[in-house]
């Protein structure tokens, strides 16, 4: 008997308020990362109305001894108020009539140097009551990497389709031809029907746009249906019963930071699998690689994308754990949900032979050291399959992994 059911993802556009927050913390840890590329950052963002709050622990060690010192602010490394008026400027809050406005917004900035006592957990050296010398995780903490063959990008269908609604919008809103309505804040939601484990058909549509107050429900409506919609999702996925719901409450003039406050880290679901896939609670923008939170959860996609690039299963899930300063994980759990051509064991095994979990091992295995977070910040950290930068989602250690299964 065939099992049905039906899952939903959300996606939300960069003018989001929380997206916002993890635009600006993304931008100021790529201008660190410009400066050294063994910059520490942890840089949280607060946004509501027309203020921006941020505040976390930056280290700079290039720079360190010759101008921040123990007291002085960032801001004598990097114009933090520039980096701030850029990245909210080029997600388009420039219209005249925007409360929250790129050059007219109040920012508070209380970032400080990180913490000693946990930097010499994180450095590769000798601390007193350190266990070992070598680079350890950032955090305790678990990840999580999952991939799946609904998709080409091995995503899963529903949050992939939202993404692409929500970045279908944004290219037309900057384009500036069609739709001149159109405003930053924006969210999108699929539906899918799985058969057998297998995605069927599109069961409903959701979007919700900020619009200009000029323009009538009706023209929203029909653009959104017609112009984006039907443009972007697969065709014979769409049928005579697909719903669509556009801008449900009517009207959505107020939005971003002035209609809602917005914060670093609260989009974890959309940034990663649409909940389908687990996610393990740590936040990913606004930190550097040091951080476990998100370089483990890069290394875990790109682990699970190998295992159904191999064809050693058609779902795979890999969690791992780690212990603050320690550079070994202290578990790792492969999970292919009976989709194996082989035990999970065995899986895990050829994992093992072929990848290093100890966090500096996957800064070079990613190449992670570089100034590129700011790519990943919108529609997703995964899937993005046309940028050779985010290296967690090339599959070039499939063959790899099918050799060490045998």
């Amino acid at each position: 008997m065939s099992r049905s059911y039906i899952f939903s993802s959300e996606s939300v556009g960069e003018g989001h308020p929380d997206k916002v927050c993890d635009t600006i913390s993304d931008a100021i840890l790529d201008a660190c990362l410009a400066i050294d590329p063994k910059s520490r950052v942890a840089c949280e963002t607060f946004a509501k109305s027309n203020v921006v709050v941020v505040g976390g622990e930056i280290t700079i060690p290039k720079l360190q001894n010759k101008k921040l010192g123990t007291t002085k602010p960032i801001d004598e490394v990097i114009n933090v108020g520039k980096v701030i008026r850029d990245a909210v400027r080029g997600i388009g809050y420039t219209n005249d009539d925007d409360v929250f406005h790129a050059d007219k917004l109040f920012i508070n900035n209380y970032l400080t140097i990180q913490s000693p006592d946990i930097a010499q957990g994180v450095d590769a050296a000798e601390a007193d009551g350190k266990k070992t010398a070598e680079q350890g995780a950032g955090d305790q903490g678990i990840m999580f990497g999952f991939a799946c063959d609904d998709t080409p990008e091995l995503m899963p269908a529903p949050i992939m389709y939202a993404h692409r609604l929500g970045r279908e919008l944004t290219r037309i809103r900057k384009a500036g031809k069609l739709a001149k309505w159109l405003r930053p804040d924006a969210k999108s939601q699929v539906s899918v029907e799985y058969v057998d484990g297998k995605p069927t058909r599109i069961v409903n549509v959701v979007i919700s746009t900020q619009h200009a107050a000029d323009v009538s429900h009706a023209e929203i409506e029909k653009f959104c249906i017609e112009q984006v919609i039907k443009k972007v999702l697969p065709k014979d996925m769409l049928t005579k019963d697909t719903e669509y719901l556009i801008n449900p409450t009517g009207k959505f003039v107020v939005g971003g930071p002035q209609g809602d406050s917005g914060l670093t880290g609260r989009k974890i679901i959309v940034d990663s699998y649409g909940g389908m896939g687990r996610h393990g609670g740590g936040a990913f923008s606004g930190k550097d690689p040091s951080k476990v939170d998100r370089s483990a959860a890069y290394m875990g996609r790109w682990v699970a994308k190998n295992v159904v690039a191999s064809g050693l299963a058609s779902k795979c899930e890999v969690q791992f754990a780690y212990a603050i300063g320690h550079p070994e994980p202290v578990s790792v759990h492969v999970d292919t949900f009976g989709t194996g051509t082989i035990s999970d064991e065995k899986i895990l095994e050829a994992v093992l032979k072929v990848f290093s979990f100890k966090p500096a091992d996957i800064v070079k295995q990613l190449n992670l050291l570089r100034p590129i977070y700011s790519k990943t910040t919108n529609y997703g950290h995964f899937g993005k399959i046309d940028d050779q930068d985010l290296t967690w989602e090339l599959t070039n250690k499939a063959e790899a992994l099918k050799k060490a299964a045998k």
